[in-house]
């Protein structure tokens, strides 16, 4: 029986997918053998590879002016992968903390360039987007960061902020492909797959060409884009099962009707949920409503030893992986693209059951 994943990541993937994967896991397209076992230099894998950057760029409505590229090391390894090759002319960057992973970006800058904090909502536990002007930045900064959804802490920027022309990079990693975005508002957007896009393994990095070029001499050239870009995302061995599934992903996701129909189920979903806790005296939600995630639900009941008991009987009930992060403790719904409706009915069914017989 398959159960509701509420993961934070690797999350639940489309069953749809899962079930065209397993098709072709032996035999993919009549080649005679598995993408895992194909040679990405091969015309089948990279058909895969083409048609997996044509679909995002479908689907992001991305600008001829940016380059796609699917790299390996998580968007842990973009915390590096920027600073070193786009934080290279005035070697000053500006980064806006709102969660752990904000911060690890800025910590990991902040070893190869003068990084500063402009703003930081970790004064209340990462519980809100801090407010920014565009006179908080510096005019010679090569780039401003932000995270746009918060995984742990279960927060989103309702709009990129205003940085009168520094260049803005955003990791969005744990929203990409849920809701629409201007990619023209970025001149680098990062994500890891494992949340909305696919399995792990893989790192989507869509980058302006003009931050393209300009990498410190010192940069592994595994981390350097332009030779990335120039290799067509095939320097060496790429998570070639990975993309494969990724492309599946982004073909069904179009099927559906793209990102602004996937949006509107996704306002939907949240909606349900955050409507219950709310109206509810028994569970919370510390997350200041206007920076609610629409992607990521963190919440408690009255205490510790409750909280343990509801993760317990969820998992009995086929909800699994809902425990919350130890920095915060309690739950987290991760309600990804791929989290059916019906997921978080039963949720809402089960957390008004536990209710009940707390």
């Amino acid at each position: 029986m398959r159960v509701y994943n509420f993961s934070a990541g690797p999350s639940m993937l489309p069953e749809e997918v899962l079930k065209r994967v397993q098709a072709g896991i032996v035999d993919y397209n009549g080649s005679g053998m598995s993408v895992m076992e194909m040679s990405h230099r091969s015309k089948p894998y990279e058909k895969i590879n083409d048609e997996a950057e044509a679909l995002l760029r479908e689907l992001m409505c991305i600008p001829d002016d940016y380059d796609v590229i699917f790299v390996q090391g998580g968007a842990t390894n973009q915390f590096s992968a920027v600073p070193l090759n786009i934080g290279t002319v005035s070697r000053k960057a500006d980064y806006i903390v709102t969660g752990n992973f904000a911060e690890k970006a800025y910590e990991e800058g902040a070893r190869f360039i003068d990084a500063k904090v402009v703003a930081s909502s970790k004064d209340a536990k990462f519980t809100y987007i801090p407010h920014t002007t565009p006179d908080m930045f510096r005019r010679d900064a090569d780039f401003v960061h932000i995270c746009y959804n918060n995984t742990i802490f279960g927060t989103r920027y309702t709009a990129p902020p205003d940085t009168a022309g520094v260049p803005l990079v955003c990791d969005m990693s744990s929203m990409i492909l849920s809701q629409t975005v201007n990619v023209k508002d970025f001149s680098l957007i990062y994500a890891g797959a494992q949340k909305n896009i696919g399995p792990a393994g893989v790192t989507v990095v869509i980058v302006k060409h003009d931050m393209i070029g300009r990498a410190d001499s010192h940069c592994p050239v595994m981390l350097r884009y332009a030779d990335q870009v120039k290799a067509k995302s095939l320097y060496n061995t790429p998570p070639c099962f990975s993309t494969y599934v990724v492309m599946e992903v982004l073909k069904y996701l179009k099927e559906c009707g793209g990102v602004s129909a996937i949006q509107k189920v996704n306002e939907r979903k949240a909606k349900k949920l955050y409507d219950y806790i709310d109206s509810s005296d028994f569970y919370r939600n510390d997350v200041q409503k206007p920076f609610r995630s629409m992607m990521n639900v963190p919440f408690v009941s009255p205490s510790a030893e409750l909280d343990d008991m509801f993760v317990k009987g969820a998992a009995e009930r086929g909800l699994v992986s809902i425990k919350g992060h130890r920095l915060v403790g309690g739950m987290r719904a991760s309600i990804y693209n791929a989290m059916p409706e019906e997921g978080v009915d039963a949720l809402i069914e089960y957390m008004k059951d536990f209710k009940s017989k707390a």
